[in-house]
């Protein structure tokens, strides 16, 4: 494959198998064919990442799309303040989130008086599991919520016993129906998950970039959705997430590109999945008020440029 000389991006993301196009864009060229060169960097939280991103420390976030809207409001955990001049160009998928617990408890009403866990209770995914949580009859109080940071930490403390829930992303709740937790249930949608956040600033002066960066992205996806493609991929998604093993790669591809589930095809920002992370901050941020301006988190206008 041809390459022009290289503009470095640096990209922040969470381990995990949702990662897995940009494992691809990477190892096959696309980003390269774009004329980038993309470095990535694993986060252990929210906290760290958007603090990280506030600092400039990397150009784009790879994040749950919440993240970008709690700290757009001033609502996120790290004490950063308001970040008006982060947005979500991207739309990468509905999430994967499934809640996930100890053997013991079979149902989400079981939680009552346990312990949950999240990333940040203020942002990313934890209003969509104190959803879940609402939907069996628990409200606040009836269980307590400890942070313990990203995905891969919130599994380990699952298989330690030490908390009796939290919500993980696959390929954490394939990794843990295997190591003998219990998945409870399916986040529902439509529900905009990660999303490739920048800051407006940035993303203005260097629009080519980010062009390059969904081109690259998108070209990943759709070699990942050629079923002739299937062996390559799970290699790939195998070579680069930790604990991966060759049955949970193949049990990944079923999951992150099934039918109407998977990655987004086009990489468009889904309005109705944005209209439902909206409503679960306006209900459940300490701070309530509504939220219903999409155009204030996300800018469609460089996935059209995209498309072209």
């Amino acid at each position: 494959m041809t390459t022009r000389p290289s503009t470095r991006l640096r990209v922040n993301i969470f381990p995990g198998g949702f990662n897995w196009p940009l494992f691809a864009a990477i190892e096959k060229g696309w980003f390269a064919r774009e004329g980038l060169a993309v470095d990535l960097q694993a986060t252990t939280g929210s906290i760290a990442q958007m603090t990280d991103f506030a600092a400039g420390k990397f150009e784009i976030a790879m994040t749950a799309f919440d993240n970008v809207v709690a700290y757009v409001e001033g609502q996120g955990e790290a004490p950063i303040g308001e970040q008006p001049d982060f947005f979500a160009f991207l739309g990468s998928d509905d999430s994967f989130l499934s809640l996930v617990a100890i053997p013991e408890i079979s149902c989400a009403a079981d939680l009552r008086g346990r312990r949950v866990t999240v990333d940040a209770a203020t942002t990313g995914y934890a209003f969509a599991l104190f959803d879940m949580l609402d939907a069996a009859g628990l409200k606040e109080g009836d269980y307590a919520v400890i942070k313990v940071g990203g995905m891969a930490q919130r599994f380990d403390d699952l298989c330690r016993g030490h908390n009796a829930a939290t919500l993980l992303s696959a390929p954490y709740d394939l990794l843990a129906g295997r190591a003998g937790l219990r998945v409870i249930a399916r986040v529902p949608g439509p529900y905009q998950g990660n999303v490739g956040a920048a800051k407006r600033g940035w993303a203005r002066n260097n629009p080519a970039s980010v062009v390059a960066y969904m081109k690259g992205y998108l070209a990943a996806v759709g070699w990942l959705y050629e079923p002739a493609n299937k062996g390559e991929a799970c290699d790939i998604l195998e070579r680069n997430v930790a604990g991966m093993t060759s049955e949970v790669a193949a049990a990944s591809y079923l999951r992150l590109l099934e039918p109407g589930g998977g990655f987004f095809r086009d990489g468009r920002v889904q309005d109705e999945g944005v209209r439902n992370v909206l409503r679960l901050r306006s209900r459940y941020a300490a701070e309530r008020r509504i939220l219903s301006d999409p155009g204030k988190y996300v800018d469609l206008h460089y996935w059209e440029l995209a498309r072209i």
